[in-house]
């Protein structure tokens, strides 16, 4: 099939929801990506922060292979060995001890979410949530509820009950929205969509602090930053502070579906036989390439890498006009005093893939396999376009 014969189906037939590129992609390998007509781009977006092995690594390759050579589907009405190695893996490295496979990062927020309503309904009939404002949850109609940005809720009014949001960074708003009917705070560590803002230290402690004292939970959204993304297995390791329910997607299963909500014993306490179920969550393949990313994470190092080239990049991209460069390991914000589309557009153009969140902030998020020479090289097409 030609590419322009893809684009007209795909233009007749495919809900129009996303700006997509005139390129059509074919295969990869390790840090590269290669189009239809031959042409390769450094790929530093790794479908927003999703292929952090890479592409056509072979660990993921063989763990998918093989599965899928067994069995690739089974409802959770039984139970299989892979599935009991993820979670039980996802348990020992978050010092959390229950767990729920989902599908996708919103699946997982909903799951978090549902977690915290079946608790709060036990513990005093509470029921509210509060995010933050600019933060970024998901699709679904909760977790797009969650979303602190009014540019997603337009249209999909009216939006369910029981959310509030708080200023990112200010603990003396996130104090003023807590109330009686308070069932839990979600926060991203480092939103993402949001424009790649930092989570202060002091903050998330204050955070912390406050939902012990008042009886809330305390969520942890690492759909984006979880897998040794910001240079730590997870986030919440950076600042020493343990949720009681923490949600996980993307980079975990490496290119293949799969989210995870975890929580603690004491919060997995409210909830019982069908309060929640998934068809597909938790499946075989799904769970076979999760337990390759994680044990090929740990054996290669992969926070390491993203603590070192993550420093490296925002070193290099620190000497580039911009207005700010932030970020936490390989997830790296540069913002700069226009918008940027077309900064990445032209990159595109020149080989390089990232893309532009909040209007006017370049987002880096390449695979946690890169080296240095992969920063170079994609600096340098940066540095030419800028």
């Amino acid at each position: 099939m030609t590419k322009q014969k893809i684009f007209e189906i795909e233009a007749k037939h495919y809900l129009p929801v996303f700006g997509r590129y005139p390129i059509v992609l074919e295969k990869g390998n390790g840090a590269v990506l290669q189009d239809s007509d031959g042409k390769k781009y450094l790929d530093f977006f790794a479908g927003i922060a999703v292929s952090i092995l890479g592409h056509n690594h072979p660990a993921l390759v063989k763990a998918i292979s093989e599965q899928a050579s067994k069995l690739s589907h089974c409802t959770n009405y039984y139970h299989t060995e892979i599935q009991a190695r993820l979670v039980e893996k996802l348990c020992s490295l978050s010092g959390l001890d229950r767990v729920f496979l989902s599908n996708s990062g919103t699946e997982a927020v909903e799951g978090a979410i549902k977690i915290a309503r079946k608790w709060g309904s036990v513990n005093g009939g509470k029921f509210k949530i509060i995010s933050a404002a600019d933060s970024f949850h998901g699709r679904t109609l909760a977790a797009l509820t969650a979303t602190g940005q009014p540019k997603f809720h337009k249209g999909f009014e009216p939006l369910p009950a029981g959310f509030e949001y708080a200023k990112f960074n200010d603990i003396k708003d996130l104090q003023n929205k807590f109330d009686s009917q308070t069932a839990a705070v979600i926060l991203e560590l480092v939103q993402g969509e949001g424009g790649i803002n930092v989570a202060t230290q002091e903050y998330i402690s204050a955070a912390a602090k406050l939902c012990k004292e008042r009886g809330a939970l305390l969520i942890f959204d690492e759909i984006q930053t979880g897998i040794c993304r910001t240079g730590k297995m997870f986030c919440f390791e950076n600042y020493g502070v343990k949720p009681d329910i923490m949600t996980l997607a993307k980079g975990l299963g490496g290119g293949l579906p799969v989210g995870a909500v975890l929580c603690s014993e004491a919060v997995s306490s409210a909830i019982h036989k069908g309060d929640h179920g998934s068809t597909f969550g938790g499946n075989p393949l799904a769970c076979a390439a999760a337990v390759a990313v994680l044990e090929t994470a740990e054996k290669e190092n992969l926070a390491a890498n993203a603590a070192s080239c993550g420093a490296y990049l925002m070193e290099k991209l620190k000497k580039l006009p911009s207005k700010e460069v932030r970020g936490k390991g390989l997830l790296i914000g540069m913002e700069l005093a226009y918008d940027g589309g077309d900064i990445v557009k032209k990159c595109l153009e020149r080989g390089l893939m990232i893309n532009c969140t909040a209007g006017s902030v370049l987002r880096f998020v390449p695979p946690l396999i890169i080296n240095k020479k992969d920063v170079d090289e994609a600096v340098k097409i940066l540095e030419s376009v800028l």
